[in-house]
């Protein structure tokens, strides 16, 4: 257990005596490495003369290198393995940035060095906050973001416990600092890390983090609870003691095994109960309390009889939630009784299996009876019951490095948690950007936003966000939103709150300007997708629109989704087809058999098709058949040059044809890239074909000098136009690129 505070052995000039402090923490854990813990301590205390030692030390004089120590200590306790306890010891000094990571890591290895950036990052949510935020940071959805986000950023559970050990140093620390200062470390560790020891089981880190916080922010109700309890924590802890010996004495005396364990309730839990029950200190029962563990029901019921033949039971103060199991599926015996010196005293009985599922089951102990609310995020619970798992594996097996490695999950986060520039933390989906968390702050903010920093770096307006940065827009007084936002190809925006608003904003202008800023974008898409043009008053009444004028007005606003429209203009295109397709098998270039569900004949059976080489029709084309001499079918686009010349020669031999239902694989494609020449262009445009997963089966790149552009004729397998849509906008994103767009010439 985290013990009180106990000082660091000194010799008599007042110096730190490292080899007795070496001796106390090595008789913890017989395993530890001494030497290599004596090099981490020495390594420390070196390092913290490089900068004044009274800018680091604590409010009560404790030096970084103390604290370092007393963290150790912590975690000793916790039988925490050799590189924690060494990276605990460092912990400050790196902080402080008298030593960089690079150098730790180098000396120590990689594992403490992980570890300490693990505890830095977590750090950063107090680093974020300041004075002022820190003291209102009541407001429930804040906490909990915070919360999620310290959680989200933990990888391996020593992390968390590292963290949790020096907040509790922090938190020992601040009796002789300034009332601001006092408040603001006891209300982030209230709201923040005594939440998480909870929620991790670690209780005797979690009461001490409670408690301290609870003297800070409410000194008068502390007091009070304190002076009635006429007892210092450690009396009671030896009255459990005793107790739990003269309880196990007399079940084994009966042939009952049982492990008990005890608490002396602390003086937060206390004054919540006379809270939240209404209740005065004389009636609160369970402040010294144990817990009797037995293998069998029947065991519970046998050890229920023991403590009443030992101790007088108090009336009214049973509760049978074995045969009465609570709503959440709890199950347990509670009784309180008069013990030893006339004390009140609650005694628990479960079995083993039905101490599991309280743990660890739907019925968990801090599912219902928690410091904090139940929180949303499904993520957040399974990340917590994995950092619950790998400690209590570690303590029957004692190798969390090896637990934490062999228990890792791909859980993957569906909330990122990220901080404004004045610290206050906002949760967004996976995959949001800088403008959806522009209007998630404000809707003006996100109208006159330009450009976005993260961690004070520039980043594209699409970028997605990560857990734990910092988020600075960019905004221009007279800015508006870019109708290029509403694009999906694009990536600008994710969220349905930040689309809403930048409609609502074009709704508000003018007409003229919306069906102008319609028209053209539908006009570049048909183009840029090597469509045909299409009638667009046909189009608007496909679209449910009265006109065509009102239709680009709707696009321009955004009410119609141009991707929407793409797709209405292809089936105008190609009437035939009953519903969209995804599209075509990978073949080489040139005339192609196809697959028998690609293409449906009109009034014929299923014969041989090819795919034209000439036009390449992808899947969405108006297509039109050309019956072959031996090969069977030929498809072609119908706007291809080569088909209309046949249909004049030979019209006979020309059939209709359309898609098939059935979804098939990919097909090739030629595109047009066109861009200011520089270097990394083609390395660029690359990548975005790896991350979309395009596979490519020709390039070729001319450069002209004089006018210094560059063209990229690129043959691509692509599974339809939605596809080939996106693409061609994220490759539009790259610098100097200045058009992107299908090749239509056979």
């Amino acid at each position: 257990m985290v013990q009180v505070r106990v000082h660091q052995p000194v010799n008599t000039d007042g110096s730190i005596n490292l080899e007795a402090w070496l001796d106390h923490v090595v008789s913890v854990d017989s395993q530890l490495d001494r030497p290599a813990l004596k090099q981490a301590c020495e390594f420390a205390q070196e390092v913290e003369k490089k900068g004044n030692p009274a800018k680091h030390s604590w409010a009560d004089g404790t030096s970084s290198f103390q604290a370092g120590l007393e963290i150790a200590e912590i975690l000793a306790d916790l039988k925490l393995d050799q590189d924690s306890l060494v990276a605990a010891v460092i912990y400050r000094s790196v902080r402080e940035g008298k030593v960089t990571l690079a150098e730790v890591g180098q000396r120590f290895g990689p594992v403490v060095s992980k570890l300490i950036d693990g505890v830095l990052r977590m750090a950063a949510i107090s680093a974020s906050l300041s004075p002022r935020q820190s003291l209102v940071l009541g407001s429930q959805a804040q906490v909990e973001n915070l919360r999620k986000m310290l959680v989200a950023m933990v990888d391996d559970v020593r992390v968390a416990l590292i963290k949790l050990a020096e907040r509790t140093c922090a938190i020992r620390a601040v009796k002789a600092a300034d009332d601001e200062k006092r408040l603001r470390v006891a209300r982030e560790v209230f709201d923040i890390y005594a939440p998480l020891a909870h929620r991790l089981g670690i209780g005797h880190i979690k009461w001490e983090l409670e408690d301290l916080s609870f003297r800070y922010l409410e000194p008068d109700q502390y007091k009070q609870i304190a002076k009635l309890l006429h007892e210092r924590r450690l009396d009671r802890e030896r009255f459990i003691s005793d107790v739990m010996n003269q309880l196990q004495n007399e079940l084994l005396a009966t042939g009952v095994k049982a492990d008990i364990s005890g608490r002396a309730k602390h003086i937060y839990s206390i004054w919540r109960k006379m809270q939240r029950k209404g209740l005065e200190f004389s009636q609160i029962y369970d402040v010294r309390a144990v817990r009797v563990l037995v293998p069998e029901v029947r065991d519970c019921y046998t050890a229920l009889g023991i403590v009443h033949t030992l101790w007088r039971h108090i009336p009214k103060e049973f509760d049978d939630y074995i045969a009465n199991p609570k709503e959440n599926g709890y199950r347990s015996l509670h009784t309180a009784v008069i013990g030893p010196e006339g004390k009140v005293l609650e005694v628990q009985i479960r079995t083993h299996a039905m101490h599991e599922e309280a743990e660890l089951g739907v019925c968990a102990h801090w599912r219902y009876k928690g410091t904090d609310v139940k929180p949303s995020s499904n993520h957040y619970e399974e990340k917590i019951s994995w950092l619950r798992q790998v400690l209590e594996w570690h303590e029957e097996l004692g190798d969390i490095g090896g637990l934490a490695e062999q228990l890792r999950v791909d859980i993957e986060p569906d909330r990122v948690y990220v901080f404004t520039p004045d610290g206050h933390a906002i949760d967004l989906p996976k995959g949001a950007t800088p403008l959806d968390f522009a209007y998630r702050v404000h809707t003006e903010i996100g109208h006159n936003c330009r450009g976005a920093k993260i961690n004070g770096r520039i980043v594209p307006l699409n970028y997605s966000l990560q857990t734990g940065e910092q988020v600075e827009i960019i905004t221009s007084k007279h800015g508006n939103p870019s109708r290029d936002w509403l694009n999906s190809n694009l990536g600008y925006v994710t969220t349905s709150r930040a689309r809403a608003k930048i409609v609502h904003w074009f709704k508000l202008q003018a007409r003229d300007q919306n069906v102008a800023a319609g028209k053209t974008l539908i006009e570049r898409e048909l183009s840029r997708l090597g469509l045909p043009q299409v009638d667009f008053e046909r189009l608007a009444e496909k679209a449910n629109v009265k006109t065509a004028e009102d239709m680009f007005a709707a696009l321009g606003a955004g009410d119609l989704r141009l991707a929407h429209m793409v797709n209405a203009a292809q089936q105008l295109l190609e009437p035939e087809r009953i519903e969209p397709v995804e599209l075509v098998p990978r073949q080489a270039r040139g005339i192609r058999a196809g697959k028998r569900n690609d293409i449906q004949i009109q009034g014929v059976g299923n014969l041989l098709t090819q795919m034209a080489g000439c036009c390449q029709p992808l899947p969405g084309d108006a297509i039109v058949g050309y019956i072959t001499q031996g090969r069977g079918v030929s498809i072609h686009r119908q706007d291809c040059a080569s088909v209309l010349q046949l249909a004049g020669k030979e019209p006979e031999r020309m059939i209709q044809v359309s898609w098939g239902p059935i979804p098939v694989q990919t097909y090739p494609v030629d595109i047009v890239i066109r861009a200011y020449d520089r270097p990394g262009l083609l390395r660029d445009v690359s990548q975005v074909l790896l991350n979309e997963k395009i596979n490519v089966l020709a390039v070729n790149t001319r450069s002209n000098k004089e006018d210094n552009t560059a063209l990229m004729s690129l043959t691509i397998e692509i599974p339809g136009l939605d596809a080939l849509g996106r693409l061609l906008g994220r490759i539009s994103q790259l610098p100097n690129i200045i058009e992107t767009r299908r090749n239509r010439t056979p």
